[in-house]
């Protein structure tokens, strides 16, 4: 039998470890200044309520001031329950804006069966959250991406794309009027399944990408729960990395001027006394 005070022990700690993580993310990326009216993104997932949850707690005791409106994008999934998210939001007298839009229909009409739907719901979502930010007078969107996503898109792009990219923590919309910022950078998925269980939040479930269990992602994220059980640690060594480039010990040679590297002094001469003829020479 579990020792509740134990248990309370840990939740208690969890919880502190959390907002620190998002205090550090904030900090390290300046996502948030003085000012500030930041539109956080509820989907009624883990992520996006603890982000909501711990955004609440960091005002009260955050060295700016900044407001907080939460928006949920409404896609008409069958069997939304479309009362929940309101009635939580005006519980927690949090100001809020529901967006009814019908994407749901929209993907699944253009996306053949069997196919991922996440690009097109993203790029559609993306696009409404732009508008309703501009209509909110949002200076920040937040988004509830957390350490494991980031890490997630880094194997993706790395093993199927050919890139070294992963997730930004702060963007700019590609028009140049928004600001994206995933405060949960730092914050590990299984911290925020287990915080969102001891808030007791009203989980809403998707149906779209929810119910694709064959995706690359997913494939990615249980290859990285089995290094982390082999070697733990691994994860924040690998998100460290992440955090610590070097151009000059990479390939890209429009990160770094690998041709107009010289040495410096005069070549040294070879045993017999003559120079040392340069590589490659005519």
């Amino acid at each position: 039998m579990s020792d509740p005070r134990k248990a309370a022990y840990e939740a208690a700690k969890r919880a502190k470890r959390i907002r620190r993580q998002v205090g550090e993310a904030i900090a390290d990326f300046r996502m948030i200044e003085d000012g500030d009216r930041v539109m956080v993104c509820v989907s009624g997932g883990k992520d996006s309520h603890a982000l909501l949850d711990v955004l609440l707690a960091l005002r009260e005791k955050a060295p700016v001031r900044f407001d907080v409106v939460a928006v949920n994008l409404d896609q008409k999934q069958p069997g939304f329950p479309a009362e929940v998210l309101p009635a939580y939001f005006a519980a927690r007298g949090v100001p809020y804006r529901i967006v009814e839009q019908d994407t749901y229909s929209v993907v699944k009409r253009l996306v053949p069966e069997g196919k991922t739907l996440c690009s097109l719901c993203s790029r559609l979502r993306r696009g409404i959250l732009y508008r309703v930010a501009g209509e909110l007078g949002a200076t920040k969107i937040a988004l509830g991406h957390h350490r494991d996503d980031v890490l997630a898109t880094f194997f993706l792009n790395l093993f199927y794309a050919g890139t070294l990219k992963a997730m930004p923590a702060k963007l700019v919309s590609d028009d140049g009027r928004h600001i994206v910022i995933r405060p949960l950078v730092y914050v590990a998925e299984d911290d925020l399944a287990a915080y969102a269980a001891e808030r007791g939040f009203p989980i809403v479930p998707c149906t779209l990408c929810g119910s694709q269990e064959n995706l690359q992602r997913k494939a990615i994220g249980r290859m990285l729960k089995a290094w982390e059980r082999e070697q733990p640690g691994r994860i924040a060594s690998i998100l460290r990395a992440l955090t610590d480039v070097r151009p000059s010990h990479l390939l890209d040679r429009k990160l770094f001027d690998f041709a107009g590297l010289a040495a410096r002094g005069a070549p040294r001469a070879a045993s017999g006394g003559a120079p040392v003829e340069p590589l490659f020479a005519e």
